[in-house]
């Protein structure tokens, strides 16, 4: 397992990096994942925002080799232990800053690797943007779902080497990230559980984005629990039914991870109740929303 210390050395463990292309790239990680927050995250509830200490843990910044490109990430564990089950942290849109890193921490606290890819690094870096239509312009909307996936492969891939069991990875995600934890339970073999927060489960297709997670309800190889707020004015209601309708077709035909699939809707609660930074959350759902998550990833075999 890789210390904080030796984290942000990791770049010069790469071949054909020049010592000052690894010294931009750690600055870059040192001021991009997990310290402070996204401009266009703005305004920042100081007084919600939850702060888990790193007593304890392994964590810190590093990256991984993909396909050549170096792809930067937090991560955070238990100090000293091994054979760990893993949980992939998926980003809300606006990134890998405090919020995910701090998520991280909690899983870590509960005793897993914990690690969120900065699955936006080759578009740009989303900490810059101070608005969050120029943000979903000229980056979010650049980034194709075959990048994503095989990101994570190698997130997964990495988490094997230092530490992490693979026979026991989960995935969570927020917004942005929901979306994609519902993609890669239907894409990837290492995956046994994933926990979907309000991510949207229709849209628009694309050549970046050619399926939704609607699309692959049929094909769900790990089961997810989705995690909603029944005020979220992006999310409506009608299409989580259709959702809850496609999941329960295909266990009609088999599909065991469909069939034990679940959804819980926070009436009350609105989108990213769970960003306990932004005036969007809400306490009682975000508490009990985490615990159900625990929970899941342990009945699923993930711990």
């Amino acid at each position: 397992m890789l210390n904080q210390d030796q984290s942000h050395d990791f770049d010069a463990l790469l071949p054909g990096r020049s010592t000052l292309a690894g010294a931009n790239r750690r600055t870059a990680l040192k001021v991009a994942l997990g310290v402070g927050y996204a401009a266009s995250a703005m305004p920042i509830m100081a007084q919600t925002a939850i702060k888990t200490s790193s007593e304890g843990l392994s964590s810190g910044e590093g990256i991984y080799d993909m396909d050549g490109f170096s792809v930067p990430f937090f991560y955070a564990a238990p100090a000293g232990k091994k054979n760990l089950p893993v949980i992939l942290v998926i980003q809300e849109i606006f990134g890998v800053h405090e919020y995910i890193a701090d998520t991280c921490r909690r899983f870590a606290k509960a005793g897993y690797l914990a690690i969120a890819p900065e699955l936006y690094a080759r578009q740009g870096d989303p900490s810059q943007y101070g608005q969050m239509a120029k943000l979903m312009a000229e980056v979010v909307s650049k980034v194709p779902d075959a990048q994503v996936m095989g990101d994570l492969d190698g997130a997964v891939k990495w988490a094997g080497a230092n530490g992490g069991n693979l026979k026991k990875v989960g995935i969570t995600g927020f917004c942005w990230g929901g979306r994609i934890t519902w993609l890669y339970a239907e894409q990837s073999k290492n995956v046994k559980a994933g926990v979907a927060w309000y991510g949207r489960l229709v849209g628009t297709t694309s050549a970046l984005t050619p399926k939704h997670p609607l699309d692959l309800a049929a094909d769900l190889k790990a089961p997810v629990l989705g995690l909603y707020g029944g005020q979220d004015g992006g999310i409506p209601l009608t299409t989580i039914n259709q959702m809850k309708e496609a999941l329960a077709e295909a266990a009609a035909k088999g599909n065991a991870a469909a069939k034990v699939s679940e959804f819980v809707v926070y009436q009350e609660a609105p989108h990213a109740f769970h960003a306990d930074y932004r005036p969007s959350y809400r306490e009682q759902p975000a508490i009990d929303a985490f615990a159900r998550a625990l929970a899941w990833f342990k009945a699923h075999g993930v711990v």
